[in-house]
């Protein structure tokens, strides 16, 4: 595929990246509801600026964004893909930013399910992944896979782009936050406390540091 990027005439044109477009491209759900809230900012959703302003102190501003962003991880045929990958300037620091769009959906399967009668691809993703965010060996299996993969694919990404920083935010539009005691866990395993309306983070073994955020969504993108 053609790493030129064309810019987007709207939300609609985000629905033919979708892995299963006809089955996820609807009203309510997380792909269509990301993609006009995304659009119609015109920039960086005020609730994630909010999340990086506290942290930096400065209002941050948006360089580029890409729905459905794929990021090759070792073990296995499928890539990490990003419902928004997006890369960030603020208080002179670049980040990479993977942002995980929810309504009502899980995050997936658990570690200890997706390991199960695990292949040395399997394995082997979980190695690189370990090693991406400084996790011991033993990782407890009730962590959510898919937070797993989708930090370490902001971190493939910074180290790519050769940012200052990663971030991982889940950019929620469930009134009840449907997920995040999951998050939270996440958040454990990493060493962390989440910080409601700000960034937590937690130093990578690289010296970088990786950022985590729950960011609340606008419910008028629900019905669009």
């Amino acid at each position: 595929m053609s790493k030129i990027l064309i810019p987007s005439p709207g939300s609609d044109a985000w629905q033919q990246f979708l892995a299963e477009p006809d089955k996820q491209w609807r009203s309510g759900y997380s792909a269509k509801t990301l993609a006009c809230c995304w659009e119609d900012c015109e920039g960086l959703p005020v609730e994630i600026g909010e999340l990086f302003a506290a942290e930096f102190n400065e209002v941050p501003e948006l360089l580029l964004a890409i729905p459905e962003h794929k990021v090759p991880l070792p073990g296995g045929t499928r890539a990490s893909q990003i419902d928004v990958f997006a890369l960030l300037r603020v208080a002179r620091q670049t980040v990479s930013v993977a942002v995980e769009g929810k309504v009502a959906e899980p995050f997936g399967p658990t570690l200890d399910e997706w390991l199960a009668s695990a292949s040395d691809g399997k394995q082997s993703r979980l190695e690189c992944l370990r090693n991406l965010l400084g996790l011991p060996a033993d990782i407890p299996g009730d962590l959510r896979y898919q937070l797993l993969h989708r930090a370490g694919s902001a971190i493939v990404e910074a180290n790519r782009f050769k940012t200052d920083s990663a971030a991982m935010i889940v950019h929620s539009f469930s009134p009840e936050r449907i997920g995040f005691d999951s998050y939270s866990r996440f958040l454990e395993i990493l060493g962390v406390a989440h910080r409601e309306g700000a960034l937590s983070s937690a130093m990578l073994p690289e010296g970088r540091k990786l950022y985590v955020g729950w960011a609340n969504g606008d419910q008028r993108y629900r019905a669009m």
